[in-house]
């Protein structure tokens, strides 16, 4: 039987895999499993834009008496997140371009 991807192994004798596990599998495919970078890049400039301008809108519109700026700051942390996961998936999509 031919693999059906180049990181794919045969089960050989020095491969187990366990009998509830679906035929092909190896079990390595955490370590060879590839994420959608441009969809995690679309997501987390979504979530950046969103956060930004939603920690923007509860920082300067005037809170209900009694109100809390907590739900800004966690606004502004997300928005933070975002930012450090586009350098992140900008650094490997570059990395994968060579």
């Amino acid at each position: 039987m031919e693999p059906r991807h180049p990181t794919d192994r045969p089960a050989g004798p020095e491969v187990r895999i366990d009998p509830g596990q679906p035929p092909g599998r190896t079990g390595d495919e955490a370590r060879t499993a590839r994420s959608p970078l441009r969809l995690r890049f679309a997501l987390a400039l979504f979530g950046l834009v969103v956060c930004t301008a939603l920690a923007i809108v509860w920082f300067t519109v005037d809170a209900p008496p009694g109100g809390t700026p907590a739900p800004g700051w966690a606004l502004a942390v997300l928005a933070l997140l975002a930012a450090v996961d586009l350098v992140v998936v900008s650094r490997r999509l570059r990395r994968r371009r060579r």
